[in-house]
């Protein structure tokens, strides 16, 4: 089986997360997957998902690596290019990545206990993000 839900997600910003978590778990529910994997993924190329703990001190670390890695305020040619001013949202996305894929097993999301899936928005302004939600693999007796 293969079927796919899209999620809307208002964010505020640079450095917004979202736990994504119930959403997915839902789908897997919806849809009846028993056993495959769960695919999420952003469309856009200024916001990224990936997994963590979703709590304020988890958070907050990971908003000060990205500032590290692409700070905010820097020089980047992308604004020069187009005359904007969100070069460091690029690069944090292309860094984190858009999306994860997670192994749903006996009909339940394979995550650690403290592991939640998330998306990070990285572009500068407050956005409105689609997320799809891609389910392949084995369905359940009730499914179909």
């Amino acid at each position: 089986m293969t079927a796919t839900q899209r999620v809307q997600v208002n964010t505020g910003g640079q450095g917004d997360v979202h736990d994504l978590t119930a959403a997915a778990a839902e789908a897997v529910s919806r849809h009846g997957l028993r056993n495959g994997i769960a695919t999420l993924f952003v469309v856009g190329s200024t916001a990224g998902i990936t997994t963590i703990e979703f709590e304020p001190g988890a958070v907050a670390d990971l908003g000060r690596a990205l500032e590290k890695l692409a700070p905010r305020h820097g020089e980047y040619a992308h604004h020069l290019r187009w005359g904007d001013d969100n070069g460091s949202s690029h690069v944090r996305a292309a860094l984190l990545g858009p999306s994860v894929t997670i192994p749903v097993v006996d009909g339940r999301l394979a995550l650690g206990t403290w592991q939640q899936v998330v998306l990070v928005e990285h572009d500068v302004g407050p956005r409105r993000r689609e997320v799809i939600i891609q389910l392949i693999g084995e369905p359940g007796q009730s499914a179909g």
